[in-house]
């Protein structure tokens, strides 16, 4: 598969002209990558009005992807807040009320998104800790079937950050019989297209959904996927590069569009035999953890979720262990530690991991659990909590007041409490338990 973005930079850098246009580095290294950080000079197209090598190299993405494939360089953020405000244009063109059903366990970029673009919320719970909505089709069958009036569209998030999956499938299906969009998070999830039984939400019946493609796959950070559905109505791709621009600095960055310009080539040379032999040698590390006593927890093949507490440890201590261990683990907090894996961790490296791992001893189980969230009161919309004053207080001091914004740092980016909300007890325990001391609160 060519790299028409790779080769046009190289070649223009090989020209050795004189740069009169940005950066203002003009190719001089200062970090060793200068020379090929550019912006949309002429022949560079354009990513959001793309019609040559960026719209070639899309194309090239779509066919892997079996999808319409469109490039981000600001993550699956960007991808989110673009499939939404497709979303609003969609019910505005049908017809209906801008409301979603979402699963509660949401990142903060769908908050962020539904305040800028007024949509209303209907949240969907589970028993799950924070990070995860255990949503099935029969349930989710259910809830529309009682609603007088349809959401647009239901958003889910999966895989969610502990690694657990949802029936994309037999939700899809779902969907369809109810007439609603379905959205997937699928952040986490890139490579699930090239499973020898691809678990990629688009092949399984999503409307749209968003891939970073630098969490799992080696593209630098900050690359990402738009897909939609080539079954989707034809109105999602004639207005996604519009909604893309949107939210979107007009300076994307030319390093992460060859990054993912390099990467369709990688996928097509050999990935998906290099992925079935890297799983299996993840399995093989899982089954020894768990015989050597491990709770695991995670549905997804590139994720290891460890349950610490029933090892014995909380999990900031256990993360704490792995670190003077040299590994530093995705993310951690007081039930759980999550180590990421992908292809571009060496067999050494592995090994040197399950090492470590099986040299702790397991200890006596800790029995403390996260508190409960009980179903919060909403005084105000998203919109109207994130638009009002606010200002910052100790959680101590915040009880019976309304959250205004959401200040969680990423990972998780997983809020407790949405944009306004109630802080009532259960609020402030869990709060104290996940060590968030101060909270944004409206002014009334």
């Amino acid at each position: 598969m060519n790299t028409p973005i790779c080769d046009f930079v190289k070649s223009y850098n090989d020209k050795n002209c004189i740069r009169a246009h940005m950066p203002g580095h003009k190719g001089e290294s200062i970090l060793g990558f200068e020379h090929l950080d550019i912006t949309e000079i002429q022949g560079a197209d354009s990513l959001f009005e793309a019609s040559s090598i960026i719209r070639e190299s899309e194309e090239n993405a779509s066919l892997l992807f079996g999808a319409r494939t469109y490039y981000s360089t600001e993550g699956s953020s960007l991808c989110i807040r673009a499939m939404l405000y497709l979303t609003l244009l969609y019910a505005k063109k049908e017809g209906k009320a801008p409301l979603i059903l979402a699963g509660r366990n949401a990142h903060k970029t769908f908050l962020s998104s539904v305040a800028l673009l007024d949509l209303d919320v209907e949240w969907l719970y589970s028993d799950s800790s924070y990070l995860s909505c255990d949503i099935n089709a029969e349930t989710l069958d259910n809830k529309l079937s009682s609603m007088q009036e349809k959401p647009v569209a239901v958003y889910l998030t999966s895989p969610d950050y502990l690694g657990n999956m949802l029936d994309i499938k037999a939700i899809s299906e779902v969907c369809n019989k109810h007439g609603v969009l379905l959205l997937v998070d699928n952040a986490h999830g890139a490579y699930l297209k090239f499973l020898d039984n691809s678990l990629h939400p688009i092949d399984l019946g999503a409307t749209m959904c968003c891939d970073s493609a630098h969490k799992t796959l080696p593209v630098l950070t900050g690359g990402a996927y738009l897909h939609i559905n080539q079954n989707s109505d034809e109105f999602f791709c004639d207005k996604a590069k519009g909604a893309l621009s949107l939210f979107a600095s007009t300076s994307p960055s030319y390093l992460i569009l060859q990054s993912l310009d390099k990467a369709n080539e990688y996928i097509e040379n050999g990935y998906k035999e290099n992925l079935r032999s890297f799983v299996k040698e993840a399995n093989k590390l899982t089954a020894e953890l768990i015989d050597n006593g491990y709770e695991l927890i995670s549905d997804e093949k590139l994720k290891i979720t460890i349950a610490t507490k029933s090892y014995g440890y909380e999990g900031t201590e256990f993360a704490q262990i792995l670190r003077e261990n040299n590994i530093e683990c995705e993310f951690c907090d007081p039930d759980f530690v999550v180590l990421m894996l992908s292809l571009s961790n060496s067999t050494d490296a592995i090994s040197a991991l399950k090492n470590v791992l099986l040299s702790i001893k397991k200890r006596e189980a800790l029995l403390i659990k996260p508190p409960m969230l009980k179903k919060p009161q909403r005084v105000m919309s998203v919109r109207d909590a994130v638009m009002s004053n606010s200002k910052t207080v100790c959680v101590s001091d915040a009880l019976n007041q309304v959250l205004s914004t959401v200040t969680l740092s990423c990972p998780p980016a997983v809020p407790i409490l949405v944009c306004g909300e109630l802080i009532d007890e259960s609020a402030q325990k869990c709060f104290e338990y996940y060590q968030i001391e101060n909270c944004d609160i409206v002014v009334k």
